[in-house]
This record gives C-alpha cells, structure tokens and sequence, in this order.
C-alpha cells in the first residue's frame, strides 16, 4: 500500500444546475486520513462519490492510486440471501478470499450473524455489514459517507480499531460524518468553506 494516494485538485460540484462548491484540495498518501465537515445539502455525498469515481467533478482533477471501496447509505446488498453470501458476491468482484470475509465478519462482529438473512438484520447490523464488505475487499483507499450512523458506541469502536489497522497498514480512509469518529488527527476539511450558494 506505500504507494496509495487520493488527491483532489481544484474539484468543484454541480447538481441539478446549481454548483454546491468549488475550490476543493485534499492530498492524502498511504496512512493518511481526511475527515469531512458541512451542514446537510452542502455536498459532502457529492463529494465522495466524485473520489470514488461514481460522479464527474464540474472542474478540477482527481488522481486515484490503489483500489477503492466505498459504504454509504446504500446497503447494496442482497436482503433476501443470508449474509454471508450477500457478502461473498461482493468480495468475488473483488477478488477476495474466503479467510478475508472471515477476518471482516469477524472485525465487525458479525460472525454468529452469517446465515441470517440480510432483511432480518437491524440497523446497526446492516451498517457494520456494509463496513464489512468494505474491509473484505482489500481495497487501500476507504470512502465511509457517515459511517457511523446507527451504530453504537461498541460498534463505533470496532471500527476504530479496523480504521487504524488499515491505516496502520498504509491505507487511506477518507469519512464524511455528522458525528465524532475515531480517527486519529485527520486532515478536516470543512466543505462550508468551499461552498458558493446558500445549503438547501
């Protein structure tokens, strides 16, 4: 992971008509970590889907090194197949194996969880699966658009520990989130200051 970088140059964001910011600089290498502040409609979403190459950035440039992985609102899981095999169809694309499905279901202490059906988990279960198919797929630049909701302070620290262990490892993790996550000094970047129009 030593050569792992995600770095944003000048990217400014439009949606539905309407440029939401501009101006953005971030340049994260291996072990680094960024976190991303802003009032709700500010573009904090928009922002992380532009890392991760999901929406065009209406200026700027975006250079990505390593492989990415993002957990969001959207579930993207099966909610009909037991959990572990919802997971497994992600972890195939990404090439991981069984032992590292194992390791994240273990992380995110889900493991007595594995045949049960996606539907039938609760909110803090589906989020801390979600987080689990992202430390599944050995991708080195982590995208967790508000990680934390729905989970509870032992959860929260799960994944404190997962974030510093792949951090540690010389990933990058970049979080957009509302509440406090435990990330040690991160870069902070407050999307308010970019912004160019009131926040719906």
């Amino acid at each position: 992971m030593s050569g792992a970088a995600l770095r944003l140059s000048g990217i400014a964001c439009a949606r539905g008509g309407r440029l939401l910011f501009r101006g953005v600089d971030l340049h994260l290498e291996a072990g680094g970590s960024a976190l991303l502040r802003g009032p709700n409609g500010i573009g904090k979403s928009s922002l992380m889907r532009i890392c991760a190459g999901l929406l065009r950035e209406a200026a700027g440039t975006v250079e990505r090194h390593g492989r990415i992985a993002m957990a969001d609102e959207r579930l993207a899981l099966d909610m009909e197949q037991p959990l572990m095999q919802a997971l497994s169809f992600w972890a195939k694309l990404d090439g991981a194996d069984a032992a590292a499905l194992d390791g994240a279901l273990a992380a995110m202490a889900l493991t007595p969880l594995r045949d049960a059906p996606v539907r039938m988990l609760s909110t803090g279960q589906r989020k801390r699966a979600a987080l689990a198919r992202v430390i599944a797929s050995g991708a080195v630049i982590w995208l967790l658009d508000e990680p934390g909701n729905g989970l509870d302070d032992a959860s929260l620290a799960l994944l404190g520990r997962c974030v510093e262990a792949h951090l540690a490892g010389g990933g990058i993790v970049l979080a957009a989130s509302h509440q406090p996550l435990p990330l040690r000094a991160p870069v902070l970047l407050d999307l308010a200051a970019y912004g160019v129009e009131e926040a719906a």
